[in-house]
């Protein structure tokens, strides 16, 4: 399963946050939040926005003679309270209230998300595809290039350089000056909007530099290990 699909990241990082991600599916998202930035990045995201979520929902006030029977029960029969013990229950029942309050909106909005994730959606075609290979033709990064999505996966053969980031460049037919797709991973996958250049026909190769942590300052290759052909499948 691709836990790093959009709709399916956001419906497991809103129940994480709100807390009904329990069991071996919490332990296998928390291992995800330590392999990958984009799952940090979502959960993040959903903290911010229930964080201060509870504080615009209305207080629901019950029905005073719910009021009068959870005094009659805690009195044990007797009516009669100091007025700050009454004003301390007040106000715990009415902080309850809101909590439930905001449990109920928030369980109504992951249930929402899931709605969505459980439709089904057709997985985009494949259009385009680098192999990136080192000298001893071994496969380094394979490229896939869909209509929307650009996903690199990192091969076992891959050895980072330290201290150095690598960089990846559209190569365009008509010798014209590379342009950077950003900073490949160094390991396991990651999912990149897919470029509109990508798919007009316009590039003929992609290729891989080595650059300084960050990547090239001066918005073109600093030192060019690979260039892989992009193929139209």
């Amino acid at each position: 399963m691709n836990y790093l699909k959009e709709e399916r990241l956001n419906a497991l990082a809103a129940e994480y946050v709100v807390g009904t991600l329990r069991g071996k599916a919490r332990l296998r998202y928390q291992k995800l939040l330590m392999q990958y930035q984009i799952v940090g990045e979502t959960t993040a995201k959903w903290e911010e926005y229930l964080a201060g979520f509870s504080d615009g929902i209305t207080p629901v006030e019950p029905p005073h003679a719910v009021w009068e029977q959870i005094q009659r029960r805690l009195d044990h029969g007797n009516s009669t309270k100091p007025a700050s013990n009454v004003l301390e229950f007040e106000q715990a029942k009415q902080a309850r209230w809101r909590y439930f309050s905001f449990l109920s909106t928030a369980a109504a909005m992951i249930f929402a998300v899931l709605l969505v994730v459980m439709m089904p959606v057709a997985d985009e075609e494949i259009s385009h595809v680098a192999v990136v290979n080192n000298a001893d033709n071994a496969p380094l990064w394979v490229i896939e290039v869909s209509e929307s999505t650009m996903d690199v996966k990192v091969t076992s053969a891959f050895a980072a350089i330290t201290d150095k980031d690598y960089e990846l460049w559209m190569v365009p037919e008509n010798g014209e000056a590379p342009i950077s797709l950003g900073l490949l991973p160094e390991s396991g996958f990651e999912h990149f909007a897919t470029n509109a250049i990508l798919l007009d026909g316009s590039i003929a190769a992609l290729a891989v530099s080595l650059e300084a942590p960050g990547g090239s300052k001066t918005g073109a290759p600093t030192e060019v290990l690979y260039i892989a052909p992009l193929v139209s499948v």
